[in-house]
């Protein structure tokens, strides 16, 4: 919902105005925001999240923030649909997934945010283990849903390639191409992965193309009645190119 775009705060006003009619998910950049506002990390010289954090109404957007979801389960026409921001983890089913992603927004609402925000930004430990308790626990299951692309087979996680789903380290798949994937029976709703642009599978909905980059803006209208599902886009306005 935030960052590199140009303006950050109008997006959440919004957003903040359609009430119960939006629902919206927590990205990796929405949790940086919240990071920023505690100091637990500085704004990059990429951040366009000044309108924020310097607003006026700066505590009411954080706060609204903080109650958003971190993945959303729902049903249309008997169709399963799983939306989170990055990825699921391949032994992870929907319900699982819901249920971790529960635990994240228990931790958004309450006292704690503010020591998790200074010990989130770690890619340890990357893979899931049920044992997993605290800190660890929330901050693997954040990092999957907020910045998963490759993993093993085992669901090991890899953090430093960018680039499309053909740039696969060695060892390495998209998540969703995982074999035997426990969310292969529902379609799974994400964005994210501007290099791997629009995807349109069964079990498979990628929505961000690149928009920052020059790219467009995606969105997709499911289809009622059996229609097809439509995709909308609108050509950014302002474009960069990656790197700038």
């Amino acid at each position: 919902m935030v960052n590199r775009g140009p303006d950050s705060a109008g997006v959440l006003r919004r957003l903040m105005g359609y009430g119960a009619s939006a629902q919206c998910l927590l990205g990796n950049h929405d949790l940086h925001l919240l990071a920023a506002s505690v100091g637990a990390r500085k704004p990059s010289r990429k951040d366009t999240l000044a309108n924020v954090l310097k607003a006026p109404d700066r505590e009411a957007m954080l706060a609204w923030l903080r109650g958003q979801r971190m993945a959303i389960l729902l049903q249309h026409q008997a169709q399963p649909y799983l939306m989170v921001h990055a990825g699921v983890l391949p032994d992870w089913t929907a319900t699982q997934t819901i249920a971790l992603a529960t635990e994240v927004e228990a931790l958004l609402r309450g006292p704690d945010l503010n020591d998790f925000l200074h010990q989130m930004y770690a890619n340890q430990p990357n893979a899931w283990d049920a044992s997993l308790c605290g800190t660890e626990r929330l901050r693997l299951i954040v990092n999957a849903l907020t910045r998963l692309r490759f993993c093993t087979a085992q669901g090991v996680m890899e953090f430093e390639t960018t680039d499309g789903a053909h740039a696969a380290p060695a060892g390495y798949m998209p998540w969703f191409d995982v074999p035997g994937r426990q969310t292969a029976n529902v379609t799974v709703a994400f964005g994210h992965w501007s290099t791997l642009g629009w995807l349109d599978r069964p079990d498979v909905l990628a929505l961000d193309s690149g928009c920052v980059w020059g790219g467009c803006l995606s969105a997709l209208k499911l289809g009622a009645n059996s229609a097809p599902h439509e995709l909308i886009q609108v050509q950014c306005a302002q474009a960069q190119k990656p790197g700038t």
